[in-house]
């Protein structure tokens, strides 16, 4: 083979070697953008994950309610999820939050034409009127904000021309905010409610186990002065808990530290005829749960093991880790009842019963913050005693301890 055929074979050779280089260059690039999770698809999936994406970021803060500070973080989360030139949220009286240009001269006339809507509820489109020609806001979609009571206000989108598409996108935000904010008044009176069954747990301290607990103390005055102290010293602590003023949630630890406090003051009034005992896995201590969840079942054991009973009562208290969940039980040997009664009880047609307001409380609180399937399984009949077990999962959004009452010092 002559000279320039071999230049040849070698040049075509390398020109293959390059292009094959560079085909498998481009293929394990693309290869690697996969596996990074960079392939995000066409165009339209690609707007869609924005627009799902931005929708998300303005979600929290709307769940707020509609105040100043809330509106100020959506507005410019919306107005990015609309695309247009300016975009502000208001209520009935005054503009809460304005994004984008134009505010110094159009958020007067902003309210105008929200006094306007308000009038007639629905969405408009209006031409702004605005005379300077370097501002872009020439028209004004207006739509309604709805809450439980009504019309709480309004979201204004400013766009630089007229549009079908500006003024049904807008409408269709502002039912989607207004989905957000009576969401906000849902969790407010979850908040209210929970709040009305804590007070009605409060007031089921009876005044007779707090006049017992005071006898109790004073009978030690002069034969265990040290006793008498330290059970004034669990009697303050154990009311100041229980009617603390903050916090929907507690920590394990914290409801458990109060339950002992109460054990003890009932052991000074009943003596050796009280028999506790405690096992609980450290694990399971910082859980977050109710307030006020687990006191209610203590109580209802001592009153049927001990005030119904002449026999020894024996309390068992367990709380141990299942892994994402703990599993909690109170148990006691007392006089158990019917199950049937229990079921009355529960559905809260037996009101006059001994049991009060703790169990269907305790019941209907567990049911509301993690759902029927965590309801606590009661086991009890006629002279069988009573045993109540209690799952409380380890996370769940939204269930936050607050901290404890500071303890003051004892000397």
């Amino acid at each position: 083979m002559s000279g320039a055929g071999l230049v040849l074979l070698a040049v075509t050779g390398a020109a293959l070697l390059v292009g094959a280089g560079w085909l498998g260059g481009r293929w394990q690039a693309r290869r690697g953008e996969r596996a990074a999770g960079l392939d995000l698809g066409t165009p339209v999936e690609r707007a869609t994950f924005h627009t799902l994406h931005t929708a998300s970021l303005a979600a929290p803060p709307l769940r707020a309610g509609l105040t100043q500070d809330a509106a100020r973080k959506a507005a410019r989360r919306l107005r990015s999820l609309l695309g247009t030139e300016a975009l502000c949220l208001t209520d009935r009286e005054s503009v809460l939050a304005w994004d984008g240009p134009g505010a110094d001269h159009h958020e007067r006339r902003a309210m105008e034409r929200v006094a306007v809507m308000l009038e007639s509820g629905r969405s408009q489109s209006v031409r702004t009127g605005c005379r300077r020609p370097d501002c872009p806001l020439k028209w004004a979609v207006v739509a309604p904000l709805t809450g439980e009571d009504g019309m709480l206000g309004a979201l204004v989108a400013y766009g630089s021309r007229e549009s079908a598409v500006l003024v049904r996108a807008a409408t269709e935000v502002a039912r989607w905010v207004s989905v957000q904010l009576e969401l906000s008044e849902l969790d407010r009176s979850r908040t209210r409610l929970m709040e009305a069954e804590i007070k009605a747990l409060r007031a089921q301290i009876s005044p007779h186990f707090i006049f017992n607990s005071l006898a109790a103390i004073a009978s030690f005055v002069r034969t265990d002065p040290e006793r008498a102290r330290d059970l004034l010293l669990e009697f303050a602590d154990f009311t100041r808990y229980s009617f603390r003023r903050h916090g929907e949630f507690t920590t394990l630890a914290d409801e458990l530290r109060s339950i002992e406090q109460y054990l003890a003051l009932a052991g000074a009034r009943f003596g050796d005829r009280l028999k506790v005992t405690l096992q609980v896995a450290p694990e399971v201590l910082p859980v977050a749960l109710p307030f006020l969840c687990l006191q209610p079942l203590v109580e209802n054991a001592v009153k049927h093991g001990l005030e119904d009973s002449p026999e020894e009562c024996r309390i068992t208290i367990t709380a141990r880790d299942a892994g994402a969940e703990a599993v909690i039980t109170v148990e006691d040997n007392g006089v158990g009842m019917d199950p049937a009664l229990l079921r009355r009880i529960l559905a809260g047609e037996h009101a006059g019963s001994s049991s009060g307001v703790g169990l269907p409380n305790v019941d209907e609180r567990i049911r509301q913050v993690y759902g029927d399937a965590y309801g606590p399984v009661i086991e009890t009949g006629v002279g069988a005693g009573l045993k109540v077990t209690v799952r409380i999962p380890k996370y769940r959004a939204g269930v936050h301890s607050s901290p404890a009452d500071p303890h003051p010092p004892r000397h």
